[in-house]
């Protein structure tokens, strides 16, 4: 087992327990983000399914694939933060919002990519 895929389980196991917190504290969470309830809980679901999809795929997808998934899902995740701050900071009550947005539907559009991606060696070697 490679470096990588120890990294994109790890991945995938992080989004897990992040699903897991958000589905386990939907409300308090959500009070401190001002994002709705429903809003958290969805978006611990859809990390719960990018999480296990991201998992399950190691094997037969490659960690080129993964890399690039990984880096352009923490690339949004890095910009949506800083929206939600910005957001937060000039006195707007959206920011838990954007980034409980983004963390709903940037892990299934993830889990759509690598589902969609060939299989190793087909055409991505690692």
């Amino acid at each position: 087992m490679t470096r990588r895929t120890v990294g994109a389980i790890a991945d995938g196991g992080f989004k897990v327990l992040l699903a897991a917190g958000c589905i386990a504290g939907a409300a308090p969470l959500g009070r401190l983000l001002g994002a709705p309830v429903w809003l958290m809980v969805v978006s611990g679901v859809a990390l719960l399914i990018s999480g296990g999809i991201e998992i399950g795929y190691t094997r037969s997808r490659s960690m080129r694939t993964y890399t690039r998934l990984m880096i352009a899902y923490d690339s949004g995740w890095v910009l949506a933060a800083l929206a939600g701050l910005l957001t937060a900071w000039r006195g707007g009550s959206a920011g838990g919002e954007v980034w409980m947005g983004y963390q709903t539907a940037a892990p299934l559009v993830f889990a759509a990519l690598l589902v969609a991606a060939d299989p190793v060696g087909k055409a991505d070697p690692d």
